[in-house]
This record gives structure tokens, sequence and C-alpha cells, in this order.
């Protein structure tokens, strides 16, 4: 199966349904008066997590998702039925962003998580609700209010509690089909593995825990070279890294240089990962020259980090590194503290007000009226209805617009342009 983690997506809440333009005509009722009922809400499109999943492979080949609209109003002041909401399953660990803001929509940490992405637009209200002794019988409703759409770009961070990080071609991948029951891709050769690969340990004292083998880094990841823009934001999520060092220089490098280049590529993506706990496994301890090394190693070690001898050709040392993990797991929470924190507060973001309207003019001469309240009003009103037409053009007075024409220099007869429809302007 092909690992995605990060998508764009287009989607559109449901409109809400138009409100009836009805009145009682019951026998022996005289004077009835309106009856149209509210049209239902438009669907919300939600998106929920789903432990099931470990990819955003659902997007790859469907990335448009249009909810359903609400059921117009009825007669006899009936209202319409709400859509129901258009529910997608994405993997614990899924953030949602804006895709032009790039603001974070959601970021779903738990099982069954739900946020809603793209709200859907309330009904439109029935010409009962615009009963008044000023006008009794009014000849007019609402049509729907249109529902959200965005676009958005859903990333995936994976939620393993073991993180194998380390040059390519040092053993991750072997190590995880070591421990567990996944059969990752192994090569002789550089970025072998280009996609996070997952796999469930259990320890013979019949703990478990989730470890990942996550592309090589190289030099320069933090700054998307390589495969480093597509790897690093796996690591954030894990509890425990796990460093693990070709020790018998294999490739020419040394060692103790491999561990200092990637924790320095670690540090500039994120210096709070320098702050989790990290084990150093020194693999392909088989090896010619491997034992000399990691003596050397270990003397240039400034900090008391464990360091594991291993083998994963011939299993040495594997328990004994399975043990100490599982041991370091039961003593930091499931969340990390970043997360918790975030969870316990409310945050409350200032979002600057938009212009009810912006008046621009064209090269033809048209005054085009343009923002999103004025824009939501003009398709809520239904133009076939004159009651409509005039209570539109009391809005956009009481909004203000007739002011603003003039002051542009609109003169009686002149066009005004709302997205593709045109009106004259009349003093």
């Amino acid at each position: 199966m092909v690992f995605v983690d990060q998508v764009s997506v287009y989607v559109k809440a449901g409109d809400g349904g138009n409100g009836l333009v009805a009145y009682r005509r019951e026998k022996y009722i005289p004077k009835g008066g309106p009856a149209g009922g509210d049209g239902g809400d438009g669907a919300d499109i939600i998106f929920k997590a789903d432990e099931g999943l470990n990819t955003l492979m659902d997007f790859r080949y469907n990335r448009h998702f249009k909810a359903k609209r609400g059921e117009n109003g009825m007669n006899q002041k009936q209202h319409g039925k709400n859509a129901s909401p258009l529910i997608l399953s994405v993997p614990p660990g899924t953030i949602v962003k804006d895709e032009e803001t790039d603001e974070v929509i959601a970021d779903l940490i738990t099982h069954q998580q739900q946020a809603i992405i793209a709200k859907g637009g309330r009904g439109g209200r029935g010409n009962a609700r615009f009963a008044s002794p000023r006008n009794p019988a009014p000849d007019f409703a609402e049509n729907g209010e249109p529902g959200q759409e965005r676009n958005i770009k859903v990333e995936l961070k994976l939620i393993a509690d073991v993180g194998l990080v380390g040059f390519p071609s040092v053993g991750k991948s072997t190590l995880l089909s070591v421990v567990s029951a996944a059969k990752p891709k192994i090569a002789d050769y550089h970025f072998t593995t280009l996609s996070p690969n997952l796999g469930v340990v259990d320890t013979s004292d019949h703990r478990s825990f989730v470890i990942a083998d996550l592309p090589g880094l190289i030099e320069g990841a933090h700054e998307g070279i390589g495969l480093g823009h597509q790897f690093l934001r796996h690591i954030e999520r894990t509890r425990v890294i796990v460093h693990v060092i070709d020790m018998a220089g294999m490739e020419g490098r040394d060692p103790y240089d491999d561990y200092l280049k990637i924790n320095e590529e670690l540090k500039n993506y994120d210096e709070n990962l320098m702050n989790r706990p990290q084990l150093i496994a020194a693999n392909k301890m088989d090896m010619p020259d491997a034992a000399a090394n990691l003596k050397t190693f270990i003397n240039k070690l400034e900090q008391e980090t464990p360091v594991y001898a291993i083998s994963t050709l011939t299993k040495e040392g594997i328990k004994e590194l399975l043990f100490t993990i599982a041991d370091t797991l039961e003593t930091i929470p499931k969340e990390s503290p970043k997360t918790e924190e975030e969870n316990e507060k409310v945050i409350y973001r200032y979002h600057r007000k938009d212009k009810a309207f912006e008046i621009t003019r064209e090269d033809d001469g048209a005054f085009v009226i343009s923002g999103e309240k004025v824009e939501t009003l003009f398709k809520m009103t239904d133009f076939s209805r004159d009651e409509a037409v005039q209570r539109f053009a009391r809005q956009l007075r009481g909004m203000g617009v007739d002011e603003a024409l003039r002051k542009r220099g609109a003169k009686d007869g002149e066009t005004v342009r709302i997205l593709d429809f045109e009106f004259d302007f009349i003093e």
C-alpha cells in the first residue's frame, strides 16, 4: 500500500434549504396568512480520527468533497429537514490547515476525535417569519445560506511511541523487521525506505509499543534536502527516539560524526526534540572494527546517553534494547507535554473582520461591489419576487452601499455589478 502523508483537498459544505412562500388556504379560515416554512440547514463537513487508518490514501484519488444541502421549507410552516453531516475518516495524528492562510483548523490526535472543517449554511427563512403588523402577508422568503467552501491542506504526523532515526543504510528497516511483524523493503542502497513504516513490538514480558522506521536523514534535512521535509514532521509525535548508528563504519563515515550530524538536524528542525529521551543503538556489532569503534565512540560522548550494542544479523543485544525502551515509555505520559498543555487551554484568536463590502471600477465603467457579507445577502435573495428585491435594496442602503457609490461618483442609470449580475444605479 502506498503511504500518503500530505494532500491538498477542496471541501464544500452543504447550502441551506430555501424558505417557502406559502399561505393558509383552508375552508372557513379567512385571511389565513403566511404559512411558508424555513429551509433546513446544510451539512457540515467533519473530519473524524479513526485508529484503523494509518495513511491518507483515501484522499489520493478523491480530493473534492461536497456535502448535501438542506431540504427546502414546506407548507403549514413546516421546517425543511437538516442535512446529515459528511464525516470523513482520517488517521490519528492528522493536522488540517487552511491552504490560503496556513492556519491550523484541527489537530486530531485521539481515536473518535472530531472537528468541523467546513460549516454548512443555515436554512433560509420562510415568509411566515417576516410577517409584521406593517406587512401581515409578506410575499417573499430567503434562499438558503451558501455552505462554507475552502481549500485545505491535510498532513499526517505519525503517532508512534518510538521513532528510529539515523543515516541511510544503518539498519533501521532491518531492526524493525526483526522486532516486529512489519516487512519493510530492505536493500543495499541509500533511501531504500521512501516512506515511514510502522510495527507493533511485543516484549517477552507482555509489554507492547508502536515503533516507526522513518526515512534516512542527511545533512540539510531540516531545509528539505533529501527526504528530510517528508520525514521530520513524523518525529514530533514520538515519545522516545532510538538513534541507530552503523558502528562498523561500512559507508566510510565516522560513527560519532554521524551521531552529531543527525542530532544537529533534529535540533534545527525543533529544539524540543532534544528534550526527548534518546537511546543509541550501536548496530552491526558483528562486523570487524565495530568493537574498537564503539569504544572510541563512548569515550567521545559528552552527555550520558545510553548505548546498546546490537546486531540485527545475529540479534545480539536486541532483547535488552527493547526492555529499556519499554521501561522508558512507562515513565513518559501517553501524550507529549505540549499536547496536554494545548488540550487544557482554550485559545482565543483575534480574527480581523473583513469589510462588509468593497467597491471597485472596471474598464467598462461599471461599479463592482464585492465582499463576503454583501455576496451572501445577494445569494440569499430571491430576485424573482419584487418584495425580496426591495428588501435587498434596503439592506444595501442600511450597509452604506448607496452612499459609498455616490462618493465614488456613481450617477443615475450607471451600471452596478455584483458577482455576474448587473443593476442600474437609481438615485
